[in-house]
């Protein structure tokens, strides 16, 4: 399977997740730049977390301009998975790819920490490895990362079951608590927590590294749309 990587001006979790996405996981990864085309045989791709382009104007903003972006809703209209993280998944609601927008967090303070999110959807291709209500540990990094959409947008995606993570806990002041969503068909998802953090347990205090089965059920995913 081949995982596309895309790479941005401030990206800075794409050799993270690179490293997860080849050496622990096994997929066949390449960057991506965001001033290039989308070349044949990519399977998935995926936007990491960082701050492109300093964050300038609003984050995530002018990557959702860049030219390969594109290219990544033709792949979304076609069905490829597509995952944002973090500063993905600001880059694919400014976009328009995903509902919502993301704020500035309630304390208005950038936060580096352990969460845990619970599955609310395990029907896209990031959570078919996970269980409905399943409890996963995994850490947030972000400053803009409160979820909100006003009521009637709430209203359809709960409909379209399009709430994939929520966070156990109040955080930074999410509507709903919402730390993932998808779109209406399922195949692109947002999150503002980083599974590539807790993927090994040398790096995750819990020991519990079930977040790697969010990038794990890709396989099941592509295997699904194939």
């Amino acid at each position: 399977m081949s995982v596309g990587i895309v790479v941005f001006p401030g990206s800075n979790c794409d050799r993270d997740m690179h490293h997860v996405l080849r050496d622990v996981i096994g997929y066949d990864v390449q960057y991506l730049w965001h001033e290039d085309t989308m070349p044949d045989g990519v399977d998935a791709v995926v936007l990491p977390g960082g701050f492109s382009y300093g964050d300038r104007l609003r984050a995530g903003i002018i990557a959702a301009h860049s030219p390969i972006i594109r290219d990544i809703k033709s792949m979304a209209a076609r069905g490829t998975p597509i995952l944002g993280i973090c500063n993905g998944f600001q880059i694919l609601v400014e976009s328009g790819m995903l509902p919502g927008v993301l704020l500035k967090n309630e304390s208005l303070n950038y936060m580096c920490r352990w969460s845990h999110i619970t599955v609310e959807n395990n029907s896209t291709p990031f959570t078919r490895r996970l269980q409905i209500h399943q409890k996963v540990p995994i850490p947030i990094a972000n400053g803009e990362g409160r979820y909100y959409a006003d009521k009637d947008t709430l209203e359809r995606m709960r409909q379209n079951n399009q709430i994939v993570f929520k966070y156990e806990e109040p955080v930074n002041g999410s509507t709903l608590n919402i730390a993932g969503v998808c779109n209406k068909e399922g195949n692109v998802v947002g999150m503002m927590p980083h599974p590539e953090r807790a993927a090994e347990p040398e790096i995750n205090p819990s020991g519990d590294t079930s977040s790697r089965l969010i990038l794990e059920s890709m396989l099941e995913g592509t295997a699904v749309r194939n």
